[in-house]
């Protein structure tokens, strides 16, 4: 797909997620309310970015927005902590709040739909999440371990519904007590439990690995969730920064078969929202980092094409995000067809992380 191809693309899925999303919220009015104050919104943000496109600037419907680099728990295999972006060295000021909420009034300018919202763990920053509420236009997914959700922020996400918790899972409890500590699975199900009796939507985020692919995929598994109130899930391929883990990544067969179950759950469970990353940039194309359908940007305000290939060659504390989209760093990313081109799955970037280096070098 070309950029013009990418964008109508967009356009129309924001459209159809947000239009399946509410056919299942009738029940909850204030929810549906405001999905329906979103639907209308998304064709006013499709023009901005047509409008761009016509300026030949390329707007993606999505960003991705690391804003703090602590975490309360030490999951094994962490991505984060694994490249850096996670860590407890306070030396380096993180951009404020009132930095974030000028990129996020930026992103809304441009069109740009969906701003997730990591980390770290981005619960541990409210200031931040309190000033995205104050973008209702924009929705924010906020990849979250769930464990910081008390009553203030159940009262911060009851009145401001642009605020989505994307909680992490990893399956049974056995595996996800593994992956992210004793009581962690316990402590979750509860935070889903009080989401659903505040009719707050959620959705959660499963980092699969081929020892958890049959059982994160398994519909007891899916209808646990689903009568905990989830309505999207997010099925993360595991990115192995340690190569002692790399028998956790997927083959090619792997790979297919969770595209088959994901075609089968999503017929199996209608009320429920599936999508997987990177799978699912096939579809689109190949890689959709570095502003073809994302970028990322770190909690000191670094431009980077990814969360999992962290280099930049601008930052946020002196460029537009306007600016950054125009990056030189990007450009060469595009043009060399690092991203932008067909992969046999993955993250592109992530695998082709010499050259990736290489081109950067040229920019810098």
């Amino acid at each position: 797909m070309n950029n013009n191809q990418l964008n109508g693309y967009f356009s129309r899925s924001i459209h159809k997620i947000i239009s399946d999303v509410v056919s299942n919220t009738f029940s909850n009015p204030k929810e549906t309310a405001f999905l329906l104050k979103t639907l209308a919104y998304s064709k006013t943000a499709a023009q901005y970015r047509n409008n761009y496109e016509q300026q030949g600037k390329h707007i993606p419907a999505f960003l991705i927005s690391s804003i703090t680099h602590s975490c309360n728990l030490f999951c094994t295999g962490c991505y984060a902590r694994g490249n850096g972006n996670c860590h407890d060295d306070n030396n380096v000021p993180m951009l404020s709040a009132d930095e974030w909420l000028n990129i996020f009034e930026q992103a809304k300018n441009l069109g740009i739909m969906f701003n997730l919202l990591a980390g770290g763990e981005p619960l541990m920053r409210y200031e931040i999440i309190e000033a995205a509420s104050q973008v209702p236009e924009i929705i924010f997914p906020i990849f979250t371990n769930g464990t910081l959700i008390d009553k203030k922020y159940i009262k911060l996400l009851n009145q401001h519904r642009n605020l989505f918790p994307i909680i992490s899972i990893e399956g049974s409890q056995e595996s996800t007590n593994a992956r992210r500590g004793q009581g962690l699975y316990e402590k979750i199900l509860n935070v889903m439990e009080m989401l659903k009796q505040n009719r707050i939507l959620f959705g959660v985020s499963v980092t699969v690995t081929t020892e958890n692919l049959s059982e994160v995929t398994d519909n007891k598994f899916i209808e646990t969730l689903q009568e905990l109130g989830c309505y999207a899930i997010l099925f993360i391929e595991y990115v192995p920064v340690d190569p002692s883990t790399q028998n956790l990544a997927f083959s090619a067969g792997e790979r297919l078969c969770l595209e088959q179950s994901q075609n089968q759950l999503r017929d199996d469970f209608p009320s429920i929202l599936f999508l997987s990353f990177p799978g699912d940039e096939n579809k689109m194309g190949g890689c959709l980092a570095a502003g073809r359908g994302f970028f990322h940007i770190n909690c000191y305000g670094d431009a980077e094409a990814c969360p999992f290939s962290p280099y930049s060659d601008c930052n946020l504390q002196n460029h537009s995000l306007l600016e950054a989209l125009d990056s030189p760093f990007f450009h060469r990313l595009q043009d060399h067809k690092l991203v932008g081109s067909e992969h046999i799955g993955g993250c592109a970037l992530f695998e082709k992380e010499s050259q990736v280096r290489e081109l950067l070098n040229k920019t810098i």
